[in-house]
C-alpha cells in the first residue's frame, strides 16, 4: 500500500502537464485519482469543486470508505487551495508530497464556498449569498448534482468537515442536506458533522478573549474591563439582531486587543502578530483580519522572502492543470466580495442547527486548538453549555481521555470526551489551524470520526 501511494504521489508531480480526464459540470467519477468540475447551483453562479480519490482506500464491507467534505472559513477563503494544499491534501504548497494527508484515512472534496470565492465565481455580483442559509443551498445542489446519480459515491458515508466560519456553513448545510435526504431528494449517506475551531457563537468568542489574555498576562485588568464594555456592545446588538453593526463592533474589540496586548496573534496566543508581514500591509477595517486569516499559513510556514505563492500556484500551475476555469476568473485567497456581502450575517450564532442535528442523531464532533484566541477552546466551550436538547452540555464534565500519537505515550497531544452523539477534542499545541499545527494527533482523529477502514 506504502508502494502503491508513493507511485500515485510520484504520478502526480510528474505528471502534472498531462493530467486528468475534467468534467466542466458534475458527471461523476471513474477509476482515476482525481476529478473536478463545475456545478451551476444557480443560474450563473458556478462553483468549483476538486475530488481525489485516496489511493491508501481499504474495501471493507462492514466499514464503508469515507468521504470527507472540507469546508473553508473566511467567509471567501478557498477550500481548494489553502485547505488542499497548505493543510490537508496529498500535495503542499511546494507540490510536495504530504506524508500524513488526509487521503491516507478517507477520499476528500474540496470545494470553493460560496460563489465568488476562488475558482467559483458568478456572472452578475447580485448572485453572492447573503446568509449561511443560502450558502447551504448552493452547497446541497452541489450535492445532488454529485451524488444522486452516482451509485459508488453514494456506497460512502460523507462527513463534512470545517474549519472557522466554515462551521457555520457546515451546520447550516448539515441542516439543509438532511431535509433533502429525509425528502428522498438527496442520495447520500451523513456520516458526520465535524466542528475545527469553528466560528459558532461570536458573541461567546468575543466575552472570551479579555479573560483569556488577562489570565495570560498579555492585558492587564484595566484593559480587560475596557474590553468587557465592548463584549457587552456586541451582546446588546445581537439581541436586537444588528448584526452589521456588531461585526463592526467585534473587529473594533479585536483591533483594541491588539493594540493593548502588543500585537498577540489572534491564531495563536503564543505568537505576536507583529512578526506577520501581513500586519503592516492592512488596507481596510473590516476585511483585513479575514484576509490575514486566508494568507497566515503561507506566512508562518515560508519567511516573506521565500519564492513561495500560493495565489501564483492556484493561477499558474494549477490553472494550467485543471484547464477549465474561465479567462475572466482569478483565484484570490480571500474573496473580498464575499465576505462584505456577508457582513449581515457573519456575527449569527448557529447553536440552534447544532442542536437540531444532535436532536436528528447525527454525530457532532467539535476540535479545537488548545492556542486558539480567535475561536478559542474557552469560547466553544460556553457555547456548548448552551446547548438546549438532550443534555449534551454534560459533555463538559464529563471524565477526559488523554490522546498520544506515533507511538509516544509520555507527551499528551490532547483530550477527548463523547456523550451520546457528541464528541469533543481539545488539541494541546495547536493553533487556529490544528491539522498543520498537530498533524499526527489530527489524524488519528479523523479516522477515529469517519470510522476509516484504514484506522490501524
Amino acid at each position: 500500500m506504502e508502494n502503491h501511494s508513493l507511485l500515485v504521489y510520484l504520478f502526480l508531480l510528474l505528471g502534472f502537464s498531462l493530467l486528468h480526464v475534467h468534467v466542466a459540470y458534475a458527471k461523476g467519477i471513474n477509476d482515476e485519482s482525481e476529478h473536478w468540475g463545475y456545478v451551476e447551483v444557480r443560474p450563473k453562479a458556478h462553483m468549483f469543486w476538486w475530488h481525489y480519490t485516496s489511493p491508501f482506500r481499504v474495501e471493507d464491507p462492514s466499514k464503508p470508505w469515507p468521504i470527507l467534505l472540507w469546508l473553508q472559513g473566511g467567509p471567501g477563503g478557498s477550500g481548494v487551495g489553502i485547505g488542499n494544499f497548505l493543510e490537508i491534501g496529498p500535495l503542499d504548497g511546494k507540490l510536495e508530497p504530504r506524508n500524513l494527508t488526509w487521503l491516507r484515512k478517507a477520499d476528500l472534496l474540496f470545494v470553493d464556498n460560496p460563489v465568488g470565492t476562488g475558482f467559483s465565481y458568478v456572472e452578475d455580483k447580485t448572485l453572492l449569498v447573503k446568509t449561511d442559509e443560502e450558502a447551504a443551498d448552493d452547497l446541497t445542489t452541489l450535492l445532488k448534482k454529485l451524488f444522486n446519480k452516482n451509485v459508488n459515491l453514494q456506497k460512502s458515508p460523507l462527513y463534512i468537515f470545517a474549519e472557522s466560519y466554515g462551521g457555520k456553513f457546515a451546520v447550516t448545510l448539515g441542516v439543509s442536506a438532511l431535509k433533502e435526504i429525509e425528502a428522498g431528494k438527496l442520495k447520500l449517506q451523513l456520516g458526520g458533522i465535524a466542528l475545527g475551531d469553528s466560528w459558532i457563537s461570536p458573541e461567546d468568542f468575543a466575552f472570551s478573549w479579555g479573560p483569556l489574555l488577562k489570565d495570560l498576562s498579555r492585558i492587564d485588568s484595566d484593559t480587560w474591563k475596557r474590553s468587557k464594555s465592548l463584549a457587552r456592545r456586541i451582546k446588546s446588538q445581537l439581541a436586537k439582531r444588528k448584526y452589521k453593526n456588531a461585526t463592526s463592533s467585534v473587529n473594533q474589540l479585536e483591533e483594541f486587543l491588539v493594540k493593548n496586548s502588543n500585537n498577540v496573534d489572534f491564531y495563536n496566543f503564543l505568537l505576536d502578530s507583529d512578526n506577520d508581514p501581513l500586519e503592516g500591509n492592512r488596507e481596510s477595517k473590516g476585511v483585513e483580519e479575514m484576509d490575514k486569516y486566508s494568507q497566515y499559513l503561507c506566512t508562518k510556514k515560508h519567511s516573506p522572502t521565500s519564492e513561495y505563492n500560493l495565489t501564483s500556484l492556484m493561477n499558474g500551475p494549477i490553472r494550467k492543470k485543471l484547464k477549465i476555469i474561465p479567462k475572466n476568473v482569478t483565484w484570490q485567497r480571500q474573496a473580498r466580495l464575499v465576505y462584505r456581502a456577508m457582513t449581515g450575517d457573519y456575527m449569527r450564532p448557529r447553536i440552534k442547527e447544532v442542536d437540531h442535528l444532535l436532536a436528528k442523531g447525527i454525530n457532532v464532533t467539535i476540535y479545537n486548538g488548545q492556542v486558539d484566541l480567535i475561536c478559542s477552546t474557552k469560547g466553544v466551550e460556553a457555547w456548548v453549555n448552551k446547548l438546549k436538547l438532550g443534555g449534551f452540555k454534560k459533555i463538559l464534565s464529563l471524565e477526559r481521555t488523554p490522546l498520544y500519537c506515533a507511538g509516544d505515550n509520555k507527551t499528551t497531544k490532547g483530550f477527548f470526551r463523547s456523550y451520546r452523539n457528541l464528541y469533543f477534542y481539545w488539541i494541546i499545541g495547536a493553533g487556529h489551524f490544528v491539522p498543520v499545527d498537530q498533524p499526527c494527533v489530527s489524524l488519528e482523529m479523523v479516522g477515529n470520526i469517519t470510522r476509516s477502514p484504514n484506522n490501524c
